[in-house]
């Protein structure tokens, strides 16, 4: 019988990324695919994409493994010409070692490998064979993976400084997971684990990590994985804010007249389909005060001795999504009108929390606005955006008495919160910019201006 035309699936177009690590692999030798199903999961500074398969049909071979880094034009997966059920003959099983024995360490594995003969209990490789003629070559070899387990095992064994080779796998296809490694560290495989109870060695910050300890002893407990986007943005965060030195300035704006303003252009937008919040103006008087103070719109250089002032507008927004916050860039803002911005900023929120961001869609901003106003809060501290030097966060608006030198008048007052970074931005500056941006907030004429 003659072997169907096979199809190469390569990968698409990501934006400008080169060698972008893998975290997922979805797929498996014998699945059957359609169009745009997601074949991996890349994972770059700020955000994941997912890489959709351009053709539908019956995967072959899966070219690529968790933790290779792939650009435009990779090599994914070959696909056979034809859809259906993968055939039940041994010669089309794949074989568990190179990429797809290392794909399967991030895999689900939900489904049974019906070609292999199960684990033995222990786990071990030189446990008895049940008659087989193919003893333990029929497992991944040890030269090829050593210890197999996903990222986020391998990185709390870094953390708890373990050996995963001493870990005893309870997973399927001898696969190390997250309990395996608890027990270890609980001393539940009978082995002592002195690299647990002491502290793991200090990181390149020169911090000492915190010692592990095993909770259950106190109660129930459950470990529950970070999402992707919480582990991609949690090292981004612990990164600028060990190497940034924050202050936050905290000031009102009063915008008792401009919000009257918006809610009459949002009971009109609804009609259409949008909505038109604070943000959009928000973003217009941060452009406003940017242009006004041009070191705010900067970058320092790599050596630290001099700024980057950019000459463009582009505001990032962070978004909350089911996953974790996010932060689309939205591009030439003082381009753009409020009824614009409020269309563009519904649209990107939407992908947003549908997962649907692309990695350009994360770059190229110069100044970040956190909101929390449709949550609560007071005040709180944004965490610099770096390279960015400065970032403003919004809570709640409140009303409250305002003496207007006659008497007092309710009034709405929006809490700004402006960190920065204090290299580059002092005090004075970072007031005088938080009340550029009040003022300009104070009345929708002059984001005309």
């Amino acid at each position: 019988m003659s072997a169907p035309a096979a199809t190469q699936v390569t990968v698409p177009n990501i934006g400008d990324f080169s060698d972008v690590p893998i975290i997922e692999v979805h797929v498996s030798p014998g699945d059957t695919i359609a169009v745009d199903d997601p074949l991996l999961t890349l994972e770059s500074d700020k955000a994941t994409m997912d890489v959709p398969s351009s053709h539908a049909g019956r995967v072959a071979e899966v070219l690529v493994s968790v933790g290779d880094s792939v650009s435009e034009g990779t090599p994914v997966v070959v696909l056979d010409a034809g859809e259906g059920e993968p055939t039940e003959d041994g010669g089309d099983a794949p074989t568990p070692s190179g990429a797809a024995a290392q794909a399967d360490a991030e895999a689900t594995a939900q489904e049974p490998d019906t070609e292999r003969s199960a684990p033995s209990s222990n786990g071990s490789s030189n446990g008895s064979s049940n008659g087989s003629s193919a003893p333990v070559t029929a497992t991944p070899a040890a030269s090829e993976l050593p210890a197999h387990a996903g990222p986020s095992v391998r990185k709390l064994a870094r953390e708890f400084g373990i050996d995963l080779a001493q870990v005893s796998a309870s997973g399927p296809k001898g696969r190390i997971t997250k309990d395996d490694l608890l027990s270890f560290v609980r001393g539940g495989d009978g082995a002592s684990a002195p690299a647990a109870a002491a502290p793991a060695p200090a990181q390149g910050s020169g911090i000492p990590e915190i010692p592990a300890q095993d909770f259950s002893v106190f109660g129930e407990v459950e470990t529950q994985p970070l999402s992707r986007i919480t582990r991609i943005s949690g090292p981004f965060l612990h990164r600028s804010w060990l190497n940034v030195p924050h202050v936050t300035h905290n000031d009102d704006a009063d915008i008792t007249d401009t919000d009257r303003y918006r809610k009459e252009l949002d009971t009109a937008a609804k009609a259409e389909g949008y909505r038109v919040t604070l943000l959009a103006f928000l973003m217009k008087a941060s452009v406003s005060a940017l242009k006004a103070f041009p070191t705010v719109n900067a970058s320092l250089t790599p050596e630290k001795d001099a700024l980057i002032l950019k000459r463009y507008y582009n505001i990032g927004v962070a978004v909350d999504t089911p996953g974790g916050l996010v932060v689309p860039v939205i591009r030439d803002v003082d381009r753009k009108g409020i009824v614009e911005l409020s269309k563009e900023l519904g649209e990107v929120s939407a992908r947003a929390r549908d997962g649907k961001l692309t990695g350009d869609d994360m770059k190229g901003g110069t100044f970040t606005i956190s909101s929390l106003g449709g949550i609560g809060g007071t005040a709180f501290t944004p965490i610099v955006n770096a390279p960015e030097v400065a970032i403003l966060g919004v809570v709640r608006s409140r009303v409250a008495p305002v003496w207007n030198g006659s008497e007092f008048e309710p009034r709405t007052l929006l809490p700004l919160c402006f960190s920065y970074d204090h290299r580059v931005i002092d005090g004075a500056l970072a007031a005088r910019f938080t009340r550029h941006v009040a003022h300009t907030m104070g009345d929708e004429r002059r984001l005309l201006l």
